[in-house]
């Protein structure tokens, strides 16, 4: 079996099936019938030779032409083969299903369809809907009877105003514009996908005989689920079936559907969604954005055969299409304020830079840890205790939300993630998570500089009348494992390991004129870039022998000479 698609000049596609043998042109009498003035009466035909289709041109005026070239010679059709006659476009497809009569179902004629009828498996699934429309739908494998009937609509276009010549096309058109305002005045700027199902849902039903309707979305793993549903008569328990077949066909050709006649048609005496639901008329359209099927709009009528018309399928379809661009534009704006989010939480904790590598996804930063080398800075406010005993909680805040803010500053410029705070301590990681040649470099510049900024912060105390701070860092070099650590509704960026505990001792060893110490992992990563002086080693609990330390008085010259590098 093969099909016909015929794309109009009016935007129309319509699609045909064709057996053995089907002659194309402007009359009527023709299998497939194109009513345009540029096609011959009969303009040619496609025949079924062998285990494949051939095309001849019947002496048509302006000719076939076959991937452009015209036709003299009966030539086969591959599958896919695009052909024009006197410029209107068609493509051929070739299909391998076979109709095999079964009892409940009725075998497919032999006779070429004009205009269509296309009889499709109909397999049927339940879906309930409960008082507030909430749906949950399974779909079953194939049940026997068969869709009636199927027009294809593609209403996406406006053509030019100098190709129109039937006034026909412009009522068309307008029509496609005020039901597109319609929709857009009834959703306005909503962004709540629901509320917008809802309102599309509610055009549709004002303007269409339907008695039941229902939106199906895609979600994120390719499951197609109800969404919205609507029914002018309130039966909340009734069941609403799903034609997996009508689906299926719409994820394959994505065009419109239309079911004329159901209950009257022999084909259905077996089917279970016109035996439970007395289903007369049904059409179903896809929501397409940019070739994208997002999902399928489907309304039925149990009142009437033929309750639905080809204008009709034309008017629903203009309204998925309308749909299509506010459902993508509704999880656009959820995808934003979502990133939004993440991108604000992330900015708490990395640098700006590393905050939107990892929003947008070039850096990966996995829960429950990945092994790394990484320096780790700590700092506290000295005597903050005793201070703080004098002070009332208010101005306890204000004074670290002032203290953090500046040092915070200084670790970001540097290319530093923030660990946590602790009290009116403060930790700081560089190398995680990104790892780099100059991460001790920068943890040792950052210390320097924070010190400079709470220079800065202490004369604005003191003109103000209040006392200094004075604050210790300690830093350490290390392998470490770092990530997200947490339960699963709180989840910390962090590290963990015992060069971690070793920056923290460091931290309370750095007092008086050694406001900076670092450990001699560090110091091996940093002494040709910066001045220190060796302290006395320090014994440390878990560690036998005691700890080199050193403490950082500048950083050096950029054009110091490589042999002046000892400390």
């Amino acid at each position: 079996m093969a099909r016909l698609i015929v794309l109009m000049p009016s935007g129309q596609r319509l699609v045909y099936e064709i057996e053995k043998v089907a002659t194309v042109g402007r009359l009527p009498e023709n299998a497939i019938a194109i009513p345009e003035p540029h096609i011959s009466k009969t303009h040619c035909r496609i025949t079924l030779q062998g285990d494949g289709y051939v095309i001849e041109d019947l002496g048509s005026r302006n000719g076939t032409l076959l991937n452009g070239i015209r036709l003299t010679v009966p030539t086969r059709l591959q599958n896919g083969a695009r052909f024009s006659l006197g410029g209107t476009e068609c493509i051929f497809l070739i299909e391998d299903r076979r109709s095999v009569a079964t009892p409940g179902d009725t075998a497919l004629s032999d006779r070429p369809t004009r205009g269509g009828p296309i009889a499709v498996p109909e397999p049927a699934a339940p879906m309930k809907l409960d008082s507030q429309h909430a749906m949950q739908a399974v779909f079953t494998p194939k049940q026997p009877g068969m869709v009636q009937g199927r027009i294809a609509v593609e209403s996406k276009t406006f053509q030019p105003e100098k190709e129109i010549t039937d006034v026909e096309y412009l009522r068309r058109d307008y029509e496609k514009l005020r039901i597109a305002h319609e929709l857009m005045q009834a959703v306005g700027h909503e962004i709540d996908l629901d509320r917008i199902l809802d309102r599309i849902l509610e055009c549709v039903f004002d303007m269409l005989p339907a008695n039941r309707g229902v939106v199906l979305l895609y979600e994120a793993n390719g499951r197609l689920v109800p969404r919205a549903s609507r029914m002018r008569k309130e039966r909340p328990d009734e069941e609403f079936m799903i034609s997996t077949s009508m689906v299926k066909h719409i994820e394959e050709e994505r065009i419109g559907i239309l079911l004329l006649d159901a209950a009257d048609d022999p084909r259905f005496q077996n089917a279970q969604s016109v035996i439970a639901q007395g289903i007369r008329s049904a059409m179903a359209v896809p929501l397409l954005y940019k070739d994208a099927l997002l999902g399928i709009v489907i309304i039925d009528s149990q009142l009437v055969t033929h309750a639905f018309s080809e204008k009709d399928l034309q008017i629903l379809s203009t309204l998925a299409n309308q749909a299509a661009l506010l459902v993508a534009n509704a999880g656009l704006a959820r995808k934003n304020e979502e990133a939004a989010a993440t991108r604000a939480r992330l900015q708490r904790m990395f640098s700006p830079v590393i905050a939107e590598y990892v929003a947008s996804g070039r850096l990966e930063v996995r829960q429950g840890g990945v092994p790394m080398r990484a320096t780790m800075l700590f700092s506290d406010i000295r005597n903050f205790t005793s201070m703080s005993e004098k002070m009332d909680a208010g101005e306890i805040v204000s004074l670290l939300n002032a203290y953090f803010e500046r040092m915070v500053d200084v670790v970001f410029s540097f290319d530093g993630t923030l660990d946590k705070f602790v009290g009116d301590g403060m930790i700081a990681l560089f190398g995680a998570p990104v790892t780099g040649p100059d991460d001790a470099v920068r943890a040792v510049r950052t210390a320097l500089r924070m010190q400079e900024a709470l220079d800065r912060f202490n004369a604005e105390r003191e003109r103000s009348g209040k006392a200094p701070l004075r604050i210790g860092i300690g830093i350490n070099t290390g392998d470490v494992v770092a990530g997200y650590i947490g339960s699963s509704k709180a989840l910390q960026y962090t590290v963990i390991g015992s060069p971690v505990n070793l920056a923290s001792r460091l931290c309370s060893l750095a007092r008086d004129e050694n406001r900076i110490v670092i450990s001699e992992s560090t110091w091996n990563e940093v002494r040709g870039v910066f001045e220190t002086r060796e302290l006395e080693p320090v014994p440390i609990k878990g560690i036998s022998e005691p700890v080199r330390t050193f403490a950082v008085l500048a950083e050096k010259p950029a054009d110091t000479p490589p042999s002046l590098t000892a400390v």
